[in-house]
């Protein structure tokens, strides 16, 4: 199976092309890391996946998706999220992190929500403050500094939430930015945000760490964000960047038409466009559909979220299918005798 073979992003040794996307867990206490996602990561560790992304932690206490979200905006969540990732190195994965701000979409109790435009996800959400240049600013240092803390923390790798409807890319899409100064309007202005967060971050990381960018290619409207869109946006910072994390959706209230693989040719995009590597996932459950998209060269890395929350062991079966056991934890062998 091509997924089983060891890989590497910038200086970091993966043992496979398996990634645990992050899925928000709503299983923090203010904003704290509890036993359960030392359980949680640990036993996807356990389980083979080879890079494990742990869900979106807010870079502020107003940046959380809900009130149960992770958080790195103080040194006080350090020391839990070096227990946690210990807990993942352990047995053999390496670990990203996910730093991401909701913008409009938050539903945190801690205030303002902010927003590029004031405009609200829907009427069940309120409505966002629109952003001033000094606050725009102070979210990409509070990301900076966030950045910062996960490093002390022990991640080997970054993942800069700009997808789903948060608030970068709520930023990119013209759809939910109405901004008339320098970021909004054009495309490149629009850009401008992330643009800068990403040259800041590579500035101020160790030359190790890898940075992943997650992206929605697509809004599903007609004047939304596009796949070729996003290769524009990114290509002044590509060097900057180690892997793209191909999604789509969430900014807008808007049909997807869902179905096994459906967002693959979207990272092919990408990864064609930009020539930098790029992560799969979406409805990607079976192991023919995971090595067809490696072969085919449609991505480098496939990520499997709710196969991995169904199985964790997903990645040991495989191992063990293919008379790999020397890869498999030594307590679980007579599982596949």
């Amino acid at each position: 199976m091509n997924f089983l073979e060891p890989t590497k992003i910038r200086q970091t040794n993966l043992k496979n092309k398996i990634v645990m996307p992050p899925m928000c867990m709503y299983e923090a206490e203010n904003g704290q890391v509890m036993p359960f996602h030392i359980q949680h990561y640990g036993s996807r560790s356990l389980g083979g996946v080879g890079l494990i992304i742990t869900e979106a932690t807010a870079v502020s206490p107003e940046g959380r998706i809900s009130d149960n979200d992770l958080g790195l905006w103080d040194d006080y969540f350090v020391q839990g999220q070096t227990q946690l990732v210990e807990e993942i190195h352990r047995y053999g994965a390496k670990a990203a992190v996910q730093l991401a701000h909701a913008g409009r979409k938050s539903e945190s109790c801690a205030s303002p929500h902010l927003a590029p435009s004031s405009i609200a996800f829907s009427d069940d959400y309120i409505q966002p403050v629109a952003m001033s240049t000094s606050e725009i600013k102070d979210i990409q240092k509070a990301f900076v500094d966030a950045a910062l803390r996960a490093e002390s923390s022990g991640y080997d790798g970054i993942e800069i939430h700009s997808a789903h409807g948060y608030l970068l890319h709520e930023f990119l899409s013209p759809l939910t930015n109405l901004r008339e100064d320098e970021y909004g309007g054009s495309r490149d202005n629009r850009a401008r945000i992330l643009r800068e967060l990403i040259r800041d971050l590579r500035l101020a990381l160790k030359k190790e760490t890898f940075i992943i960018v997650r992206i929605s290619a697509s809004d599903y409207d007609d004047q939304g964000l596009t796949p070729n869109d996003l290769v524009e946006i990114l290509k002044p910072v590509k060097e900057d960047i180690d892997v793209v994390h191909v999604s789509s959706g969430g900014n807008v209230v808007r049909k997807i038409p869902l179905k096994p693989m459906y967002q693959v040719d979207f990272a092919s995009t990408l990864k064609e466009g930009l020539q930098k590597p790029v992560i799969a996932v979406g409805l990607i459950t079976l192991a023919n559909e995971i090595d067809s998209i490696l072969i085919d060269k449609k991505a480098d890395f496939v990520a499997l979220g709710r196969e991995l929350l169904r199985n964790p062991y997903f990645v040991n079966t495989e191992y063990a299918k293919t008379n790999q056991k020397d890869n498999l934890p030594q307590p679980y062998l007579r599982a596949y005798k």
